[in-house]
């Protein structure tokens, strides 16, 4: 992947969403989940420039009629959050469309955890990255502050799709990290039965989960006409057949296993969005962290 993880128009908007754990709601006081970040909380702490999308209530109005220019009032909360973020690296994330062969499932996943690292930083949340392989876990322990992004943008591009999801004996280690109340988020194609159960598994341990799913524009549409040859880069198996003629049949299945997938993850009790790689990265983001209707930022 060349070129910055979040493109500048996608970091201004990232200023919109919040990263919110129902664990920590409420426990001791008012705010998202009181960690010692800069927020909308009770301890005044600094003055920061206005940025789109922060609310009009912080604005401090009498240092506006002073200055002439917009701040807002920063606080103070307590008990930090630690996300962590899980990025299925199996060969199935290679996939990318014909028409953009440049921007495949693992890039997108790359520019979302990228996206959750910076709204972690921007809370004083510490945030970590397990990057799931058929060889193992690469891990990287939670932190925060900026060289922690820089090291998670490392990892993340160091990541390469390959092999199958990692087996059920190579996750252990996840269940000595990850805490009762920490906020996981998995990103996904979750075609993978061991991937959804990887999520089921740690919500039923009480764990918060959240899960993206992401796929391609030819899974979600079938474009495909005439004679096609269709591969599926785990099991290396190939199947020949006519596009147009498979097309309804193809839809209709696919809408059936996606149904399915939604049920179990509402079973579950895991909060979920879809990502397709001709939308914004931003839209499943909007969809679990943000105030405003996903549907205008298609």
């Amino acid at each position: 992947m060349s070129g910055e993880l979040i493109p500048p128009a996608l970091r201004i908007r990232l200023g919109e969403l919040r990263l919110t754990s129902r664990h920590a709601i409420g426990v001791q006081g008012i705010g998202l989940h009181h960690s010692r970040s800069r927020g909308a909380g009770l301890e005044f702490a600094q003055y920061r420039a206005y940025e789109p999308g922060d609310e009009l209530r912080q604005i401090d109005w009498k240092l506006y009629a002073r200055s002439d220019r917009f701040f807002v009032r920063e606080s103070e909360r307590e008990s930090p959050l630690d996300v962590w973020i899980l990025l299925d690296a199996s060969a199935s994330m290679a996939q990318a469309d014909g028409g953009r062969p440049q921007w495949s499932r693992l890039d997108a996943a790359r520019c979302l955890a990228a996206c959750l690292g910076e709204l972690a930083l921007r809370q004083g949340d510490r945030f970590g990255l397990v990057g799931l392989h058929v060889d193992g876990l690469r891990l990287l322990p939670p932190d925060t502050g900026t060289r922690q992004r820089d090291r998670l943008h490392l990892e993340l591009r160091a990541l390469r799709a390959g092999g199958a999801f990692p087996s059920e004996e190579r996750l252990t280690p996840l269940w000595e990290r990850i805490g009762s109340r920490d906020l996981v988020v998995l990103l996904s194609d979750c075609f993978d039965d061991n991937a959804v159960a990887l999520a089921e598994r740690l919500a039923a341990a009480r764990r918060e989960v959240l899960a993206i799913q992401l796929l391609t524009v030819e899974e979600r549409d079938f474009p495909f006409r005439g004679g096609h040859r269709f591969h599926d880069p785990e099991t290396g198996e190939e199947l020949l057949g006519d596009g147009a003629a498979m097309r309804e049949e193809y839809l209709a299945r696919f809408g059936r296993a996606q149904a399915t997938l939604d049920a179990r993850f509402d079973a579950a009790g895991i909060r979920h969005a879809r990502y397709v790689l001709d939308e914004a990265p931003d839209l499943p983001l909007r969809k679990l962290f943000g105030r405003h209707d996903a549907a205008e930022y298609a």
